[in-house]
């Protein structure tokens, strides 16, 4: 049974207008301790809009906002480096936190990659470095985690590696994930709670529930509400952190 002491963050008619023009409206949400709510919806429908307000980043909003933790963690979806300094992964993580190399070590061997702290920024791949982002985001243990699309730049096999990865942090820390995803059929088996959104929430519920939904069958068409069906029926095996599929 939920308890409100689990509610980490929670959106009561939440908006933003900015230059008059709503870029997402109406949005009510909850975010509680252990559980993964993920956030679909097409280009500009009000995803990392909805992130920031669950941030706080945007102040002047609509609606209300109930926050009940400042211990929160972020993977912003879009982050500028400079690829030619040579920076390492040790280097990368306490750049603007002040953290501790026992505390780096925790966060890297969450994320199984441990094995890059020395290794240079620019040297890694696209999923390698997603998962350093994570270890950055996770190396302070937030209650609330907040991921914009965590799977850029890695293809569909270390999309649903690091899905599982990011349920595994859920489990181990106990933390509440609000996650930003292009896509539902791949987080299927990692999240509790999907709200789909076009400007305001279309639908939400059960990743299945979502999928049924006549306006999420508008949005992404009949074929994507099958092609959660069959991933659902026939994902009935694990993957190791490579994105393997482990033999029993």
């Amino acid at each position: 049974m939920n308890s409100d002491n689990n509610i980490l963050v929670k959106l009561n008619n939440a908006g933003f207008r900015q230059n008059n023009k709503w870029l997402v409206e109406d949005v009510s949400l909850q975010v509680e301790k252990g559980k993964i709510v993920t956030l679909i919806g097409p280009n500009g429908s009000g995803k990392s809009t909805t992130a920031k307000i669950a941030l706080g980043i945007y102040k002047n909003i609509e609606g209300s906002i109930e926050k009940n933790t400042n211990k929160i963690g972020y993977v912003p979806q879009k982050i500028s480096i400079d690829w030619t300094l040579p920076l390492r992964v040790k280097d990368f993580m306490v750049l603007t936190e002040n953290i501790n190399d026992d505390q780096i070590n925790e966060a890297l061997l969450l994320t199984g990659v441990m094995h890059l702290k020395n290794k240079n920024l620019g040297n890694l791949s696209g999923g390698e470095f997603q998962r350093v982002l994570l270890s950055r985001a996770i190396s302070k243990k937030p209650e609330l985690l907040v991921l914009d699309e965590p799977v850029q730049g890695v293809d569909y096999t270390g999309e649903i590696a690091l899905y599982a990865l990011i349920k595994k942090i859920s489990d181990t820390l106990n933390c509440g994930i609000l996650l930003i995803s292009h896509d539902l059929h791949t987080v299927m088996t990692a999240t509790d709670h999907v709200v789909c959104l076009n400007g305001h929430v279309c639908c939400s519920g059960s990743p299945t529930d979502v999928a049924k939904n006549s306006e999420y069958k508008t949005l992404f068409g009949e074929q994507a509400s099958q092609i959660l069906s069959v991933y659902e029926h026939k994902h009935d095996h694990e993957h190791s952190d490579e994105g393997r599929i482990k033999k029993n």
